[in-house]
């Protein structure tokens, strides 16, 4: 295939069907591997809403508040700074405190938190081996924390 034109010319044209291979290539690739995501995503189903109250439960708990305004608590206690070793170190007296490691843990922000506080937390709580956590919807800024509210239940 001859390209035509005068000698000392610049060629301005691409060609395109190297190009098109591999947006083809890669679209297949998208293809194939688009439902091996889907099972791979962690699935998380938000807490259903129930008109009976829950049962009542006697058990010592952890309640984290996160505040729009940095601040972090731990059972009404201010952790400074808001750091994960700081809240696990809290987390951990708590349990000593009960003398229980399976102590559930209630997360509850304002909707301004800071994710990374939010995350803290969540990291904290990890490290410290707790295998239940409920995460309650943000409450607006600036409100006062409450415990759980009446008709949910975290999974």
């Amino acid at each position: 295939m001859a390209m035509g034109g005068k000698a000392g010319e610049t060629f301005t044209e691409i060609n395109v069907t190297p190009l098109t291979d591999v947006f083809l290539v890669l679209l297949v690739i998208m293809i194939l591997i688009a439902p091996l995501v889907n099972q791979a995503v962690l699935r998380v189903s938000p807490p259903g809403m129930t008109t009976e109250p829950p049962p009542k439960d006697n058990k010592p708990k952890i309640m984290a508040d996160v505040y729009a305004d940095g601040r972090v608590n731990i059972n009404g206690v201010p952790i400074v700074p808001p750091e994960t070793l700081k809240i696990m170190e809290a987390i951990k007296a708590e349990q000593a405190k009960h003398q229980a490691e399976d102590m559930p843990l209630i997360l509850a922000s304002d909707e301004d938190a800071l994710q990374k506080n939010v995350v803290a937390v969540m990291d904290a709580a990890s490290g410290c081996n707790i295998k239940n956590m409920a995460v309650l919807p943000p409450r607006p800024s600036g409100a006062a924390p409450a415990a759980a509210p009446a008709g949910r239940r975290g999974r």
